[in-house]
């Protein structure tokens, strides 16, 4: 009979398959983040009307930008570029502001400015507006509904992110297990599956990354990932300086698992008990040597890999920078530690039959730690990305941060059951290395006592003559012993198995780790989400500039009414203006002349200006044709921006009698 390896647990892969979709669900659903930079002003503003075509559009953004050559571009209505492609860097101090030149001599017409660039938080951002010259035309131009980082590219590229995080965590998590907790599993094949998959899943995402990266940044189309000159651009980013750095970093890292289940794993007992020191000193000191020279290039390494996060995201923008950096670096090696650690003691519940009691009470202890610093580290990124209480709830950003908080209160909740069973262990049997061993000892105690109870009550039977021992020949067909050794292992791990099971300290112990690393899996996916959304400070200075910005449109036309006096005969009466629609771009002008008594008064000159201080337009004159006894009109009257506009009202009744009134009015 040949013997077969013991199948995974049933409950455990179908759970694996349902979170599988459930997160695959999750990214085919999730809508295009913002990003980190905003666009707060343009000149000329989205849909104002301009006099004469302006020599240059200029975009300002609330956070640094990467623009490229073709960032910016100016369409005329038939959809032809007017601009010179001259890209201009109009940064000061902090104000950030880009442009570009036009083609001079602009008829006039609609005019579409289409623009994207890259956040200084890694993030692709796009976004198109109009203008006018002289009045408003039909436009034939049509830009794409896909926005910058969404789209097919955008999911494959979101997918790989949420690998990436997922492969540091069990590489991170793993190797830090076996050094702290758990030294014997440097050698259990189980454990090292965990750590050297983790490693191949962040390499696999972060070379995804960055092939991916130009037309995630760019065209959205998955040919330009083929681009050569397309990725010599990302190498010169930011971004592509970190992900080359990471992956730098991940060869060290290979080095330093072939290492740790190489020669470290060599050094450690394979019985399931503690070495004991003191036996050899020259190999305890090298062990202590290699274990101290593992855990601090691990922790470089480790902490190298995290700050290629930290100095490519939202770390690396907004306020405290310098501290920002280093508390996300933090942050993310207690989430690397608690997770991955739990991911491998997981699999060390279901796959090791023999695992070691003070292991899990050495993990118990770190991740507590762990917690700690996460709890800590996260209220201060919460803080610095929110600002305000107001952005938790009135922002994507914040409320995605309230499910991350919900998402950890419930996985610290399931760690302090699982510290209960953890406890439970650690009392049950003190000084018992391990579980199984615990087990049988308390068995074969029994069986002894029970033996003794019965054979107290009769005489001692003589004891039979031994039987001479026959020990089997080893076969001499080496299939065959093969297939033996098999039989025996299979034997051996199927009775430990079932003594493993009989345990329900540890039963209840994998129950509630497992459901521990379920709900771990969707705190990884909102943690992911949460790196590409607008930070809910970020968001509320961009709804802030907006508001500011742009008045509401009235429900009504503009009217005002003005006393005037020119001083001569018949000089006196009132001056009533309508502006319709009294927002920004054309409008039609009605004015109006009325004596005192309400009969209306013909002048021999009328004129009328539009004056905006707060951006030093104007005076914009404008003459009215005379439409009838006391009326004047004009069409196609051009406001370009909005603001408080002060509108001047000349009437001259004489050759020599004139007076000018003014009033302020909003115009949105």
């Amino acid at each position: 009979m040949t013997a077969t390896a013991p199948a995974p647990a049933a409950p455990l892969l179908r759970l694996l398959l349902v979170l599988a979709a459930l997160l695959g669900t999750l990214l085919a659903t999730a809508t295009p983040a913002s990003a980190h930079a905003a666009l707060t002003a343009s000149d000329p503003k989205d849909g104002a009307v301009v006099a004469t075509a302006p020599a240059q559009v200029t975009l300002t953004f609330s956070e640094q930008v990467a623009i490229g050559d073709d960032s910016i571009r100016v369409l005329d209505p038939a959809g032809k570029r007017v601009d010179t492609g001259e890209q201009r860097n109009l940064c000061d101090g902090s104000i950030i502001k880009h442009g570009v030149v036009l083609h001079s001599g602009l008829p006039n017409g609609t005019y579409t400015v289409a623009w994207q660039a890259v956040s200084a938080d890694s993030h692709p951002i796009s976004g198109a507006f109009t203008f006018s010259v002289g009045a408003p035309s039909k436009t034939s131009v049509t830009l794409p509904d896909q926005a910058a980082g969404s789209g097919p590219v955008g999911t494959a590229y979101g997918i790989a992110r949420y690998l990436s995080y997922a492969g540091f965590i069990l590489l991170v998590g793993g190797a830090a297990f076996v050094l702290v907790c758990w030294r014997r599993g440097a050698g259990i094949r189980a454990v090292q599956r965990v750590v050297v998959y983790g490693w191949a899943t962040i390499t696999a995402a972060t070379l995804t990354m960055l092939v991916l990266r130009n037309p995630y940044t760019g065209s959205g189309k998955f040919a330009d990932a083929f681009d050569l000159a397309g990725l010599k651009a990302v190498l010169e980013t930011k971004t592509g300086a970190s992900l080359v750095s990471r992956l730098l970093l991940l060869g060290a890292a290979a080095l330093f698992v072939a290492v740790l289940f190489g020669m470290y794993a060599k050094r450690q007992p394979t019985d399931g008990t503690e070495q004991e020191a003191g036996t050899d000193p020259a190999k305890d000191k090298d062990t202590s040597d290699l274990t101290f020279g593992l855990a601090i290039g691990g922790t470089v390494v480790a902490g190298g890999i995290a700050a290629t996060w930290a100095l490519s995201e939202h770390a690396s923008t907004g306020v405290q920078t310098a501290i920002a950096m280093p508390v996300d670096i933090l942050h993310l090696l207690a989430v690397a530690a608690w997770l991955g650690g739990l991911a491998t003691l997981l699999v060390a519940l279901y796959r090791v039959p023999d695992l070691e009691r003070t292991a899990v009470l050495r993990f118990s202890k770190v991740a507590f730690a762990s917690v700690l610093v996460l709890v800590a580290t996260g209220i201060y990124q919460s803080w610095r990305q929110l600002g305000s209480w107001s952005a938790l709830t009135g922002t994507d950003y914040g409320k995605l941060l309230i499910i991350k908080i919900g998402v950890v209160a419930v996985l610290i909740g399931l760690a302090y059951v699982s510290r209960t069973w953890t406890a439970r262990l650690g009392t049950a049997a003190p000084g018992t290395p391990e579980i199984v061993t615990q087990r049988v000892s308390r068995e074969t105690t029994a069986d002894a006592e029970t033996e003794a109870a019965t054979g107290s009550a009769r005489d001692p039977e003589p004891e039979p003559e031994p039987e001479p021992v026959t020990v089997p020949e080893t076969p001499a067909d080496p299939a065959r012993a093969a297939q033996l050794a098999r039989q025996q292992a299979a034997r051996t791990t199927a009775q430990k198995k079932k003594v493993r099971d009989a345990d329900p300290d540890r039963a209840g112990l994998r129950r509630s780790v497992l459901a521990e690393a379920c709900v771990a899996v969707v705190l990884l996916a909102v943690a992911s989400s949460l790196t590409s959304t607008e930070p809910g400070r970020a968001a509320e200075q961009e709804t802030g500039r907006a508001g500011t910005a742009a008045p509401a449109v009235p429900n009504r036309p503009v009217k005002i009414t003005l006393p005037f006096d020119t001083g001569g005969e018949d000089g006196k009466g009132t001056v009533r203006l309508e502006l319709d629609p009294g927002r920004t771009g054309a409008n039609t002008l009605h004015l109006f002349l009325d004596r005192p008594n309400g009969r209306p008064l013909d002048a021999p000159e009328v004129k009328v200006s539009f004056t905006l201080p707060a951006k030093d337009i104007g005076p914009l004159p404008l003459v009215p044709d005379h439409a009838g006894t006391g009326h004047w009109t004009a069409s196609g009257v051009q406001l370009p921006l909005a603001g408080t506009w002060r509108i001047d009202v000349t009437v001259r009744t004489s050759d020599i009698d004139q007076t000018t009134v003014n009033k302020n009015v909003k115009i949105g």
